[in-house]
């Protein structure tokens, strides 16, 4: 009788660790941004480079990828978007630290990076007001149904993050922190 109910309890564990979830990781992030990922504007001097982020195990019928960074506390009542990329090819899984810049060339190739709340396209460091408490910026990482999501890198981070959510299959995120 041991040895019958020690078997399912293998087959039941075995299930529980074969069960895929949609994960967004990085490694260059921990809870909080280093001055590497830190903008160089607003008083900050940081590097401004965006962070490597890769995910895996996307659902069944994922057609492309996008990524957000976005900012919620940002003083302004509506957010701040600091990195907006879309059109990412379902066959990638990663972007390498620096493909923030769209003139660096890193980015894969036919993706979009839309306009941020710096008024540029490309990736836009935290700089939060000094004495502000600290603020928590939201990476994104959205499973798309389409492979292009119908708009170009002129249209703004609102309407970008509106195609998002119609065309999400599913999402997974992290949170990083920043305070100066």
């Amino acid at each position: 009788m041991k040895t019958f109910i020690l078997f399912v309890l293998a087959v039941s564990l075995g299930s529980i660790v074969n069960a895929q979830t949609f994960t967004l990781k990085s490694k260059d992030l921990g809870g909080q941004f280093t001055n590497e990922f830190i903008a160089n504007t607003f008083g900050c001097s940081g590097s401004n480079k965006s962070p490597q982020l890769e995910w895996q195990n996307a659902p069944t019928g994922t057609q492309s990828f996008a990524v957000t960074i976005y900012d919620p506390q940002a003083p302004t009542g509506s957010g701040w978007w600091h990195w907006v990329i879309f059109d990412i090819p379902a066959s990638v899984h990663e972007l390498k630290q620096g493909a923030g810049s769209p003139s660096a060339g890193i980015a894969p190739a036919g993706t979009i990076q839309g306009i941020t709340d710096f008024g540029v396209t490309g990736y836009g460091g935290p700089c939060p007001p000094e004495n502000d408490a600290p603020h928590g910026y939201v990476i994104t990482v959205y499973a798309l149904k389409s492979a292009k999501l119908g708009v170009d890198n002129k249209v703004s981070a609102a309407l970008t993050g509106f195609m998002l959510n119609q065309n999400v299959i599913a999402k997974a995120s992290l949170a990083v922190y920043y305070k100066r």
